[in-house]
Protein backbone atom coordinates (compact mmCIF):
# COMPACT_ATOMS: atom_id res chain seq x y z
CA UNK A 1 0.00 0.00 0.00
CA UNK A 2 1.16 3.63 -1.22
CA UNK A 3 0.89 5.84 2.00
CA UNK A 4 -0.08 9.98 1.33
CA UNK A 5 2.56 11.75 0.24
CA UNK A 6 4.75 9.11 -0.94
CA UNK A 7 6.20 8.93 -4.34
CA UNK A 8 6.26 5.60 -7.02
CA UNK A 9 8.44 5.75 -9.57
CA UNK A 10 8.30 4.12 -12.39
CA UNK A 11 10.25 2.68 -14.83
CA UNK A 12 9.61 0.77 -18.77
CA UNK A 13 10.94 -2.08 -17.93
CA UNK A 14 11.41 -4.95 -15.71
CA UNK A 15 15.12 -4.83 -16.35
CA UNK A 16 15.78 -1.20 -15.46
CA UNK A 17 13.60 -1.41 -12.59
CA UNK A 18 15.96 -5.04 -10.73
CA UNK A 19 19.12 -2.59 -12.07
CA UNK A 20 17.55 0.22 -9.61
CA UNK A 21 16.64 -2.20 -7.17
CA UNK A 22 20.43 -3.64 -7.08
CA UNK A 23 22.01 -0.56 -6.83
CA UNK A 24 19.78 1.29 -4.80
CA UNK A 25 19.87 -1.56 -1.86
CA UNK A 26 23.71 -1.60 -2.46
CA UNK A 27 23.50 2.77 -1.70
CA UNK A 28 21.35 1.32 1.43
CA UNK A 29 18.26 3.71 0.33
CA UNK A 30 15.33 3.19 2.20
CA UNK A 31 12.37 2.05 -0.82
CA UNK A 32 10.41 -1.03 -1.40
CA UNK A 33 9.47 -2.69 -4.62
CA UNK A 34 5.79 -2.54 -5.24
CA UNK A 35 3.32 -4.02 -7.99
CA UNK A 36 2.38 -0.41 -10.14
CA UNK A 37 -1.01 1.16 -8.47
CA UNK A 38 -3.99 0.51 -10.12
CA UNK A 39 -4.56 4.13 -11.18
CA UNK A 40 -1.40 4.07 -12.86
CA UNK A 41 -0.28 1.97 -15.92
CA UNK A 42 3.51 0.96 -16.62
CA UNK A 43 4.53 -2.14 -19.08
CA UNK A 44 6.83 -3.21 -16.53
CA UNK A 45 4.34 -3.95 -13.81
CA UNK A 46 6.75 -2.96 -10.70
CA UNK A 47 7.76 0.12 -9.58
CA UNK A 48 9.59 1.61 -6.43
CA UNK A 49 7.47 3.07 -3.64
CA UNK A 50 9.78 5.56 -1.14
CA UNK A 51 9.55 8.43 1.24
CA UNK A 52 9.89 12.62 1.01
CA UNK A 53 12.70 11.90 2.89
CA UNK A 54 14.73 9.16 0.74
CA UNK A 55 13.72 11.01 -2.40
CA UNK A 56 16.38 13.10 -2.94
CA UNK A 57 18.94 10.26 -2.01
CA UNK A 58 17.17 8.37 -4.35
CA UNK A 59 17.07 10.08 -7.21
CA UNK A 60 20.73 11.24 -6.89
CA UNK A 61 21.86 7.38 -6.33
CA UNK A 62 19.99 6.61 -9.73
CA UNK A 63 20.96 9.35 -11.95
CA UNK A 64 24.75 8.75 -11.15
CA UNK A 65 23.96 5.15 -12.25
CA UNK A 66 22.29 6.66 -15.44
CA UNK A 67 19.11 4.98 -14.68
CA UNK A 68 16.36 7.57 -13.55
CA UNK A 69 13.04 6.88 -13.44
CA UNK A 70 10.61 6.98 -16.34
CA UNK A 71 7.85 8.80 -14.60
CA UNK A 72 7.81 9.55 -10.69
CA UNK A 73 3.89 10.07 -8.88
CA UNK A 74 3.09 11.29 -5.26
CA UNK A 75 -0.26 9.98 -3.61
CA UNK A 76 -2.31 12.86 -2.92
CA UNK A 77 -5.81 12.75 -1.43
CA UNK A 78 -6.85 8.91 -2.63
CA UNK A 79 -5.04 9.74 -6.00
CA UNK A 80 -1.43 10.48 -7.52
CA UNK A 81 -0.07 13.61 -9.02
CA UNK A 82 2.85 13.10 -11.83
CA UNK A 83 5.70 15.01 -10.61
CA UNK A 84 9.05 15.86 -11.93
CA UNK A 85 12.24 14.28 -11.21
Amino acid sequence: MVKENDYVAIFHSIHRVLKAEKILKQAKVDFLLIPVPRQLTSDCGLALRFSPEAREQLLQVLTTADLPPAEMFQRRDDGYIQVSL
